[in-house]
């Protein structure tokens, strides 16, 4: 009886974790949008002009990396400090496993056109808003986290669609095609220092009664 006496916490506790975090709504939202973009995607004539595909791979992430940010929650800062296991591994797997569960189901949802508006796209873009959102559940709470992330991808998506040059690439990382170096830099920079901040710090905390 001891072994199962032993486990027993340990499941319950990871079940608590998920409720609160409200888990299963978000890995159905992160499905469902995959399956949309799936939708989309295949509707797209993106045969012939694979430019048509710039808003699936801005907003698909987008929408992805926002429902990742509401449940980056902590309802208890005093709970998590004062838990028998340590709160830092539990952020790292929550983020890593939605954000891989995101990245894989939006690449199966637009085959085709790795040199252009495809899958490599689609995954960059989903690790660069999923930093942004990260960092900002960090500061300004994961209530709000989707600000930036809609702001930034929605401004860029509007201003930098088309416009030439090395610097485009840069800040107009999310319009680019999938195979620029710098805009996977900048992507791939946003994701590492929004997670470990995410990580290192813990969400800002909420009221319990949000």
């Amino acid at each position: 009886m001891r072994p199962r006496t032993a486990a027993y916490p340990s499941t319950y506790g990871l079940v608590l974790y998920c409720r609160s975090r409200a888990l299963p709504l978000t890995v159905a939202t992160l499905l469902g949008t995959a399956l949309l973009a799936a939708v989309c995607a295949h509707q797209l004539n993106a045969s012939t002009d694979p430019f048509q595909r710039v808003p699936l791979v801005v907003l698909a992430p987008m929408l992805a990396a926002v429902a990742i940010g509401t449940s980056l929650r902590q309802r208890s800062a005093e709970l998590d400090r004062t838990a028998a296991r340590p709160a830092r591994p539990r952020r790292l797997a929550h983020l890593l496993a939605l954000t891989t569960l995101a990245a894989g189901t939006l690449a199966l949802a637009a085959p085709g056109h790795t040199r252009e508006f495809g899958a490599p796209a689609m995954v960059r873009n989903l690790a660069g808003a999923v930093g942004i959102t990260a960092a900002a559940a960090t500061v300004i709470g994961p209530r709000l986290s989707w600000l930036p992330t809609v702001a930034y991808l929605g401004a860029v998506s509007l201003a930098g669609d088309g416009v030439p040059g090395r610097a485009a690439t840069i800040w107009a990382w999310p319009v680019q095609p999938g195979p620029p170096p710098a805009a996977w830099a900048v992507a791939a920079g946003a994701f590492i220092v929004g997670g470990a901040l995410y990580v290192l710090r813990g969400p800002w905390p909420e009221s319990p009664h949000d």
